[in-house]
């Protein structure tokens, strides 16, 4: 089986793919043609990134920000309007002051959103809760179990309930059709759409995992220590170890994804699991979508030949516009052909009628 370093993020009406160098991010417009943003990776030099824990810090972070702007791309390259996605007046101001983008001011405001709801919903719900049911209990360990049970629990009703809305359902299948194309230039098959349908939707380096990962890890570090009786106390520093947690459960994440025996499989098997509800089965437009982004974040083949391979994917009327252009291209080559026929014919005459005249 063939190595392979591309990760990618299932995103509205499209897929991110990224590699070491660059990342690709191609979305289905509601025309049927699919539209493709190529950028170059910053390369990641500095020495935090091979600090064993603190780079898991280090590229949670950076996949927070990376995540909500491609989710911002993705929706306005769909055809979102431009109007839901403008920074507001509080985020201009900033950014004049600071002498920022105010997309960037805007990017740190939508990832400081989303860790807080996570923080709140993850981690201090579940504390409040435990704080409820614990009565006289006393055993910390046990007390730990506890609050990670609820925690894990409002994590999967969290996943259920938005699996319900029409756009996260979307999302999921093609977050399915990206597991799909990766496994599949794995195995060492042929990039197609027949090629990719068949592969597993369940990936062993999934973001969904790294999720469970934390839930997972934060129970067992959190029965390490020792918080005392003060809420705020116990809050603060559960709040503090996050970065902890998050760096844990990266290297957690790495060592299960590059080995493969019985005991792996074991620790693997519920992140893969909860997969089942993070992704879904896509069809085969879906696929043709994953495979375009693949292909032009692995870099293998020619921006021409991803360009043809974009054109030759679109369906409806991005289809019907590309073949009358397909058919137009053919009619002006016929024409000029025959026209370069007709010159050289009335060269030759031309060359003919001097002859005689000699």
């Amino acid at each position: 089986m063939k190595k392979c370093k591309i990760g990618g993020q299932g995103v509205m009406d499209g897929i991110m793919m990224r590699s070491v160098e660059k990342s690709a991010l191609a979305v289905r417009k509601t025309s049927g043609e699919i539209e493709l943003k190529v950028w170059k990776n910053k390369e990641q030099t500095s020495v935090w990134h091979k600090i064993p824990v603190i780079r898991g810090v280090v590229s949670f972070i950076n996949m927070m920000a990376n995540g909500v702007n491609v989710l911002t791309d993705s929706a306005k390259m769909a055809g979102a309007s431009e109007e839901t996605y403008e920074p507001s007046k509080l985020e201009k101001k900033i950014a004049q002051k600071t002498g920022k983008k105010a997309e960037d001011v805007m990017m740190v405001f939508a990832v400081a959103a989303a860790l807080l709801m996570s923080v709140g919903l993850f981690f201090i719900l579940p504390s409040f809760i435990t704080g409820l049911i614990k009565g006289s209990l006393k055993n910390r360990f046990l007390i730990n179990l506890i609050d990670g049970a609820i925690r894990i629990v409002i994590f999967l009703a969290y996943i259920i309930g938005v699996s319900f809305m029409h756009e996260i359902k979307v999302v999921f299948r093609y977050h399915g059709a990206e597991h799909k194309t990766i496994s599949c230039y794995e195995n060492e098959l042929p990039l197609t759409a027949e090629n990719v349908k068949p592969q597993k939707r369940l990936h062993p380096r999934c973001g969904t995992s790294y999720l469970l990962l934390v839930m997972i890890v934060s129970t067992l570090l959190y029965s390490c220590v020792p918080f005392g009786d003060n809420p705020f106390v116990k809050m603060g520093i559960k709040l503090l170890m996050l970065p902890v947690i998050a760096g844990v459960s990266y290297e957690v994440l790495q060592f299960l994804a590059k080995r493969e025996n019985w005991l792996v499989r074991i620790l693997r098997w519920p992140g893969m699991q909860l997969q089942r509800l993070t992704t879904a089965e896509p069809d085969m437009d879906m696929i043709n979508v994953a495979i375009v982004a693949f292909e032009a974040a692995l870099g293998e083949k020619s921006s021409e030949e991803i360009e043809a391979m974009r054109r030759s994917f679109a369906i409806g009327e991005a289809a019907e516009r590309q073949k009358r252009q397909e058919e137009m291209r053919a009619r002006i080559a016929e024409l000029t052909r025959e026209a370069q026929e007709k010159a050289a014919l009335q060269e030759k005459i031309t060359e003919v009628d001097a002859d005689e005249q000699d």
